[in-house]
């Protein structure tokens, strides 16, 4: 099977699998103050430590979550429960229209719970235009959360000028940069937002672990889970050490292969989008065409079903996604790319290639020659 859906989850990296396999009998509770607690608490400090290094900031404003959803989830409800607990009339929050679903579910939520939302528009290729951040900040705003990089077509955002303009309007800055990590440099020194989520299976690390940072100094969030003292009191309930350690390691790789293997992912991502482009007529790429991820291509077939594609790759052998994997279960046309102003018609045309460092050229070869041939198919039957 050619693996083509990297943004919905990656294979365990070899190195992290082996790292939990040598880890797996230590069973300690890294709370108890015994020999075998401590000794998975230590576990727990080097890892945190490595992802720290990563991300250029300190261990201690990281906290473990179940995945990149609770930490989305954490930071909104956390940010404008904090406020009525404070008794702070904060009850607005900027976000886009093109958020991951654990961030659009989440404000729908809170909507109805008297919470307003101003939902940015993106242009054409999906980037938010700062001016309408600056343009929608109130008196009442209580957090800003904007996406670092779509899942669906790979757009990054103007974060550092996003951020900046939170910053000087003392409003908490949070991105989703779950789709991020791994695939360009994030720098937490230089960033300067508040907040930040990421998820271990989308960088070769294990399903079931995520991370919050929490910038040092900044008021604390109301925690989603609570309990225990666990995460310095951010997030209840014994961690899952076998995960954290797994999420660990995969940062460890990425330290060591992250350069060499973007460069790679990114060469065999336009050799995919030109073949594409030279093999099949009456297609268009979506998202935009420099500023985005350098694995994602996402196109519309245009007169055909995505759905059918799919279908038809699977049978050729060929792994790819219409979109979001936290959304296949919708026949709507990708809220994503209707967003870009497309009709729904070529939305729901659309597919995505997302690669990762499995991939060959060889892979690519015979995933635009089956693409070719699907497409040839779909459209002769459709016109009959």
């Amino acid at each position: 099977m050619i693996y083509l859906d990297n943004n919905a989850t990656t294979p365990l990296h070899p190195k992290v699998k082996e790292k939990i396999i040598d880890f797996l009998d230590n069973y300690g509770n890294p709370s108890s103050q015994h020999e075998i607690g401590r000794k998975v608490k230590y576990y727990m400090d080097v890892a945190r430590e490595n992802i720290a290094k990563f991300l250029n900031c300190e261990p201690e404003e990281l906290i473990f979550t179940a995945g990149g959803s609770e930490a989305n989830n954490t930071v909104i409800k956390g940010a404008v429960s904090c406020c009525a607990f404070c008794n702070v009339a904060r009850t607005h929050i900027i976000s886009s229209v093109i958020e991951h679903p654990s961030v659009l579910n989440t404000l729908k939520c809170l909507e109805q719970q008297n919470v307003d939302v101003t939902y940015l528009p993106v242009d054409k290729n999906g980037l938010v235009n700062p001016v309408d951040v600056q343009k929608a900040i109130r008196n009442e705003t209580a957090l800003i959360t904007i996406m670092y990089a779509n899942n669906e077509i790979g757009t990054i955002q103007s974060m550092e000028e996003i951020t900046k303009i939170a910053n000087d309007n003392n409003i908490p800055i949070h991105t989703d940069a779950v789709q991020a990590i791994g695939k360009i440099p994030v720098d937490l020194k230089k960033m300067n937002v508040d907040y930040l989520s990421l998820s271990g299976h989308k960088i070769y690390g294990p399903k079931g672990i995520g991370v919050l940072f929490r910038r040092k100094g900044k008021k604390s969030l109301c925690p989603l889970i609570s309990g225990g003292h666990q995460e310095n009191s951010m997030r209840a309930g014994t961690e899952n050490t076998i995960g954290i350690v797994g999420i660990g390691e995969a940062f460890c790789q990425l330290s060591l292969e992250m350069e060499d293997e973007v460069k790679k992912i990114k060469y065999l991502r336009d050799k995919l989008e030109a073949g594409l482009k030279n093999n099949i007529s009456n297609i268009s790429v979506n998202g935009h065409p420099q500023k985005k991820l350098p694995n994602v291509l996402n196109v519309s077939f245009n007169d055909i079903e995505g759905e059918s594609i799919l279908l038809r790759l699977d049978m050729h052998g060929v792994a790819i996604s219409t979109g979001s994997a936290c959304s296949s279960g919708s026949l709507d046309p990708s809220h994503v790319i209707t967003a870009l102003g497309v009709s729904p018609e070529q939305a729901h045309s659309s597919i995505r290639f997302s690669l990762g460092r499995e991939n060959t050229e060889e892979d690519i070869d015979k995933t635009i020659i089956a693409v070719k041939e699907t497409v040839e198919f779909l459209r002769s039957i459709s016109a009959i």
